[in-house]
């Protein structure tokens, strides 16, 4: 396995990031950022897990929102 020292979602799952984010800002902002049925209409993890492993799309962009948290939490 490749070390990726520049990447900060190396070794983060992707059930660990929409955790946090759910924590962080709830199903109802996420929902509204980002509109997927996973997020607006009976959000759980597990669904919106098989929906973003799915949708490369929608995954970058539940990354990208994440990555804005961890550049927030670092500052």
């Amino acid at each position: 396995m490749e070390s990726q020292p520049n990447n900060p979602l190396h070794g983060i799952k992707l059930e660990q990031i929409i955790m946090d984010l759910v924590a962080h800002y709830g199903w109802e902002y996420m929902g509204y950022t980002i509109n997927i049925r996973c997020f607006t209409h009976n959000p759980s993890v597990k669904s919106s897990l098989k929906f973003l492993r799915r949708t490369p799309w929608a995954r970058t962009k539940v990354e990208k929102m994440y990555l804005e948290i961890l550049k927030k939490n670092n500052k």
